[in-house]
């Protein structure tokens, strides 16, 4: 399914995640999704926005403020976003382990 491939992507569920607590401009994005380069956030940015789940509000300042907030549809899919990055940050550990046991298991067998 095209839209669970970009909700679900790997720099979407960060992108979203921060965007709902709040307006949150390119560089606090930057900051907050670890690893994601500017051209790649650009192309996330331009497709959530595309798929309507984030607003640009472009603010006339100089230099223009531009800020990213979830729309109405995102709100509901952000709840379940949240539950399973909480879900990872809770059993990263022990699937951590489970998979160093499983390839130590795994190494023995090759014996």
């Amino acid at each position: 399914m095209e839209v669970l491939d970009h909700v679900a992507g790997k720099w979407s569920i960060g992108i979203l995640v921060a965007a709902g607590r709040g307006p949150v401009r390119f560089t606090e994005l930057e900051r907050v999704v670890t690893g994601i380069s500017r051209r790649v956030l650009t192309l996330n940015l331009r497709r959530l926005e595309r798929d309507g789940l984030l607003d640009r509000t472009v603010y006339p300042t100089v230099p223009p403020r531009v800020e990213y907030s979830l729309t109405p549809l995102a709100d509901e899919l952000h709840v379940t976003l949240s539950g399973l990055v909480d879900w990872a940050e809770r059993h990263g550990t022990a699937v951590a382990a489970a998979r160093a046991a499983h390839d130590a298991s795994a190494t023995g067998r090759r014996g």
